[in-house]
């Protein structure tokens, strides 16, 4: 076999439509591109999100558009004044906060804010504490403890992924 005997599979090649060729060509007169409008003019259609004129889905949904930050933390947020009711003298932390429903979720870190009146002295731990939240604690006589909040990242695989030489020594380490 020589290089001029190469040809393509039978059927894998077809010959281009010739269009507006006459009427029995069946692709005569406006060769397949209907009547008049823009799409059958010469040239680049309308733009991606063109509907016709009717307003577009872009348009209709403005919330859909801008930025949102993946990295953002959503707090547990309780009111200085919340806490009137704890006894003088306990530890507040997102546990106990927790139990008596004062937060709703456990996963998420709980910042306590400055809304309210203080008097009993507490030690209280949260994950976040705004300014004025945490004077008011102070000057009632107790203390404001900040806990550590790290954020858990997890593979998105369904668990862990050993791979390579290793496999199964990895596996039941």
């Amino acid at each position: 076999m020589k290089l001029h005997d190469l040809k393509p599979a039978e059927g894998s090649t077809h010959k281009s439509k010739r269009v507006g060729r006459g009427a029995g060509s069946g692709k005569g007169k406006t060769s397949g591109k209907g009547m008049m409008g823009q799409k059958a003019r010469s040239g680049p259609g309308p733009y991606r999100t063109f509907e016709g004129g009717q307003n577009r889905i872009v348009k209709r949904m403005p919330y859909k558009r801008g930025f949102t930050n993946i990295f953002r933390v959503d707090y547990e947020v309780i009111n200085v004044g919340t806490l009137t009711e704890w006894p003088s003298g306990i530890e507040v932390t997102p546990e106990s906060l927790l139990e008596a429903r004062a937060v709703r979720r456990k996963r998420m870190p709980v910042k306590v804010l400055g809304d309210g009146e203080l008097s009993a002295a507490l030690t209280v731990k949260a994950h976040k504490f705004s300014a004025s939240a945490r004077e008011k604690i102070e000057a009632a006589g107790g203390t404001a403890i900040q806990l550590e909040w790290g954020v858990e990242r997890r593979s998105r695989s369904r668990g862990a992924n050993y791979g390579g030489r290793n496999a199964k020594k990895k596996a039941q380490d």
